[in-house]
């Protein structure tokens, strides 16, 4: 089985009489996944969620435990990525050639094992070989897979002590920009969060404290309960009652911010992934969740199906729909760089670049104006985006003061369970290395910011 895609030719049927491929030794399928995974995201530039959920991509055929592995790997391989490129480049003399095929997925996804998994160094060196030799392209320099990983095992120790983890895994114009914007302290504490697994947040409807002490895990100031999760999470009780949602403790904050709403008509613009949508229902609003993409948005009803909540939804864009009624409250979780989710989502810091956040700050400011004339007068909108740059939270509140009829209207420590750490300067701003616990994995937030204004 190789990872270069082979086709039949067109006029032509299978031989359904052929001998069949060889069945893959235990564990060689989760490292083929895993390296052309990492490939997409790599050379492709696609999101990592995409890649892994594909229907006829690689993880289609995993069982559940290789998938587990092949996410494990992918997941060490983007969040350490900065740590193995250091290691590994202590070994090459030259940069890898460009008709290499997947080579540096392989070497990557090998040396993701051997410097920070627990697996036998021969496997992760011996099922990279036969990657490589699987592929057309790579098989050529299985050689040089072989030497690199057999130093790399014999001298990883000494190169681990002398790596700088915290700023090698965090690329060179973000770091520049925390630093600018937050202090090198901060800075250093945010790229520290990055590096470890983040739990799993849930909203419940009601019981907080007793969900939390029937799924093993805590509730957190803020509301949301929050677990270290092993398996699958359909699997666990009160996924199918609907008495639950996956969202992480900083994306539960901006909901909350509108107040009161039962009753009230409330327009959830950029509605998917429907966490907010679902905390709106359950609260009691007349929800409709408005979306671009009709896909993301089916998955919101499903959800909500599932959560048995009521809404309307429309598939339109913000910037041009033209609703039939002005709406007593608005939230707008505006698309962003997404580097406050770096935690959750480690592809981030490889696929965005300083010109994303400049044309996204464009598109958040053209959304903030189209969701004010929404609005009724008196009506509260809150604004939010899961990015940790001010040019996407701060600085376009100061835009929208300047050029709309809005007020702020300060957000207090006792709206979000008394934390006044992510209530900074009347606004929410949380931070991967707020919520400090003493056990590693239930520390942590997602970056989020979000204002909320009163229109005049």
């Amino acid at each position: 089985m190789g990872l270069s895609k082979k086709t039949t030719p067109a006029g032509t049927r299978p031989n359904r009489n052929a001998p069949r491929a060889p069945r893959l030794a235990p564990g060689v399928a989760a490292r083929l996944a895993a390296t052309t995974a990492l490939m997409a995201v790599l050379v492709d530039h696609r999101p990592l969620d995409s890649a892994v959920d594909a229907t006829d991509g690689p993880f289609e055929t995993l069982d559940p435990r290789e998938r587990g592995l092949a996410r494990a790997i992918l997941g060490i391989a983007l969040r350490r990525r900065g740590q193995i490129d250091d290691a590994l480049g202590r070994f090459l003399d030259k940069a890898l050639p460009r008709k290499s095929g997947p080579l540096p997925a392989i070497l990557h996804v090998a040396a993701a094992q051997i410097l920070f998994m627990d697996v036998p160094d021969h496997a992760a060196v011996s099922i990279a070989v036969e990657t490589a030799e699987a592929d057309r392209d790579a098989r050529h320099f299985k050689g040089l897979v072989n030497a690199v990983l057999r130093r790399l095992t014999e001298q990883r120790d000494a190169i681990l002590a002398s790596q700088d983890e915290v700023r090698l895994n965090v690329p060179d114009w973000l770091y520049e920009r925390w630093v600018k914007d937050y202090g090198a302290e901060t800075t250093q504490a945010i790229a520290a969060a990055h590096l470890l697994e983040p739990s799993l947040d849930l909203s419940v409807k009601s019981d907080p404290e007793g969900w939390a002490e029937k799924l093993g895990g805590i509730v957190l100031p803020t509301g949301s309960v929050r677990l270290i999760a092993h398996g699958p999470i359909d699997a666990l009780p009160g996924f199918a009652e609907g008495q639950w949602w996956v969202q992480d403790a900083a994306a539960a904050l901006p909901a909350k911010l509108l107040g009161k709403v039962e009753g009230l008509d409330v327009a959830d613009l950029c509605a998917a992934p429907g966490g907010k949508t679902a905390q709106l229902a359950a609260a009691g609003a007349k929800v409709m969740a408005v979306d671009i993409n009709e896909g993301r948005l089916q998955r919101v009803r499903e959800n909500l199906s599932r959560l048995k909540l009521q809404i309307g939804t429309i598939a339109a864009d913000v910037e041009t729909w033209q609703p039939n009624r002005l709406f007593d409250a608005i939230l707008l979780d505006a698309p962003c760089s997404a580097t406050g989710t770096i935690r959750r989502h480690p592809d981030v810091a490889v696929l965005k670049r300083p010109a994303d956040i400049k044309a996204l700050a464009n598109l958040q400011a053209s959304l903030l104006a189209r969701a004010t004339s929404m609005l009724v007068s008196g009506g509260t909108l809150v604004y939010c985006t899961c990015s940790l740059e001010k040019a996407e939270g701060e600085d376009q509140v100061a835009l929208a003061l300047a050029s709309l009829p809005l007020v702020l209207e300060p957000i207090r420590p006792e709206e979000v369970g008394g934390v006044e750490a992510i209530c900074r300067d009347g606004f929410l701003r949380t931070l991967p290395s707020d919520l400090p616990n003493a056990e590693p994995r239930l520390s942590g937030l997602d970056g989020f910011f979000a204002a909320r204004f009163r229109r005049l």
